[in-house]
Order: structure tokens, then C-alpha cells, then sequence
């Protein structure tokens, strides 16, 4: 029956990358977050394709600004940007590691090092500098943080669903099989749900970004391929207005943290 399953779960992968890859260029979105979209449907399949239809797709020409200002889906602009970036680093980590044989703790520390890596560095710190002004440095402080917490909640929900799928299908742990790759798709579907109501934080608390419109024609000379006035209720300024005390931000640190020490607790191979 897994076996239906999983053929089923890529045939629909496969449609979904697809029309993402051939509808995507025409939504005036940013090109960070257009990639962005189409690494989530790889791993996501019909989920990603789906949350690319409902929260960012242009329904009506001009109308992108308007759609995306809800916060549901800023949030969920900035939770996809999140689980893409750092998902593929987690899941490259997870295939050098089931090929290395590596020990639990050796698996989740290469995990966790090139998720956050790839994640912070360049989906987040590089990809999005052009929204603090240019400056990589910047960057690299203002997206830290919210790259820190987040990725503690997408890494909570995807160790024990990693974990529980390879104690019980069977070539889970072998990257050279499908059933390895279903079972990250899963998990980072796990992930992503877990990482959701982090980013919601972050974004009501100006921490990070969510949605965006970009509209190379109607920037008057601005450079070329930011973002666009997004009216009220947009949220492409990026760091902009009040933020949380640093009392509250170690806070959510922490909690972030002790939730991860549960989603290994939970996977039964970390603790005891």
C-alpha cells in the first residue's frame, strides 16, 4: 500500500512542480521567493502548488499588492521562505548522513549546521539584502535571529517525523531510494506546520518579511527588481517598525530551543 502511495504522492509532485515552473514567472513576487516556491513544491507536491494558488498568485492583474497584504499569507510567504532554504539544507544533511552512517547526534548536528548554514546565509541574509539597504553585514544581524527561532520550529516537527517514517518504511534511510525522499517530503511538510506560528511572531513583530510585489515597470528608477509600495498591511519593510525588547526575543529563544529538546526527546534516539 506505501508503495501506491508514494507513486501517487511523486506522479502528483511532478504535475505540481510543472505548473508552478510554467505559472510563476507571470506573479509579480520577488525572484528569492518565486525560487523559493518551486524548492517547497518539489519536497511539498500538491501542498506546495496549493499554498502557491491561495497565498500568492495574482488572481486579478494588479490586484498582487491587495492579495498578499493579508497577514495569513505574509506569514506564509515567510514560513515557505524558511522551510526552502532551510529545508534544503536539512535534507542534504540528512542524505550525506544515512550515507555516511552517521550516529544520531552526528546526523542532527550536520543537519542543523547546513540547514541553518544555507538558510541564514543565503536564502535569508543574501538573497534578501537589497531590503536593509545592500549590505550583506546588515543582513547577516537582522536575519539571524528570526532564522535562529525559526528554524528551531521546522527542525521540532521534522526529526521525529524523519525518525518514526524510517522505523517503518522500508529504504527510508537510504537516500538512493524513493521511500527516503518521501519521508523528507513529509517531514518537512511536518516542519513547515510547526514553523507557521513562529513566523507569524516574527512578522507582526517586524522581524521578518513576508509576501512581496515586485513591479519592475512602476519603480521610476529604483533598482531594479525590489520591492513596491505594498500599501497597507504589506510588510516589504523588512525591519521596520517596533520590535520586541531583547528581554522578550531571549525569551522566545529559549522556548524555541526547549521545543527542539522535545521533538528529540520525541524521536526516541537522542535521550536515555
Amino acid at each position: 500500500m506505501i508503495e501506491g502511495i508514494m507513486i501517487a504522492w511523486f506522479v502528483l509532485t511532478g504535475l505540481s512542480v510543472a505548473f508552478v515552473v510554467i505559472d510563476i514567472p507571470k506573479t509579480p513576487e520577488s525572484t528569492v521567493l518565486k525560487w523559493a516556491f518551486v524548492i517547497l513544491v518539489v519536497f511539498t507536491g500538491p501542498l506546495g502548488a496549493f499554498f502557491y494558488v491561495l497565498g500568492c498568485r495574482e488572481p486579478l492583474k494588479g490586484t498582487h499588492e491587495q492579495y498578499v497584504s493579508a497577514t495569513w499569507r505574509q506569514v506564509l510567504g515567510s514560513t515557505m521562505h524558511c522551510a526552502a532554504g532551510d529545508g534544503i539544507g536539512i535534507i542534504t544533511g540528512a542524505a550525506i548522513g544515512a550515507y555516511l552512517g552517521l550516529s544520531a547526534w552526528g546526523d542532527f548536528a550536520l543537519e542543523y549546521t547546513l540547514g541553518f548554514g544555507f538558510g541564514w546565509a543565503y536564502f535569508q541574509a543574501f538573497a534578501m539584502r537589497d531590503m536593509v539597504g545592500g549590505s550583506y553585514t546588515r543582513s547577516l544581524k537582522e536575519t539571524f535571529i528570526p532564522e535562529l527561532v525559526s528554524m528551531n520550529l521546522l527542525m521540532t516537527g521534522m526529526i521525529p517525523t524523519m525518525k518514526f517514517l524510517m522505523h517503518r518504511i522500508e529504504g527510508a534511510g537510504d537516500p538512493f531510494q524513493l521511500a527516503f525522499w518521501f519521508t523528507m517530503s513529509m517531514a518537512l511538510v511536518v516542519g513547515f506546520a510547526l514553523a507557521y506560528p513562529i513566523n507569524w511572531w516574527l512578522v507582526v513583530n517586524n522581524m521578518k518579511h513576508g509576501m512581496l510585489t515586485v513591479r519592475p515597470e512602476l519603480e521610476h528608477g529604483a533598482e531594479h527588481g525590489s520591492p513596491v509600495d505594498q500599501g497597507e498591511g504589506g510588510h516589504d519593510d523588512h525591519g521596520g517598525g517596533e520590535r520586541p525588547g531583547s528581554g522578550t526575543v531571549i525569551v522566545v529563544i529559549i522556548i524555541t530551543f526547549g521545543f527542539l529538546a522535545g521533538g528529540l526527546w520525541l524521536s526516541g534516539e537522542f535521550f536515555g
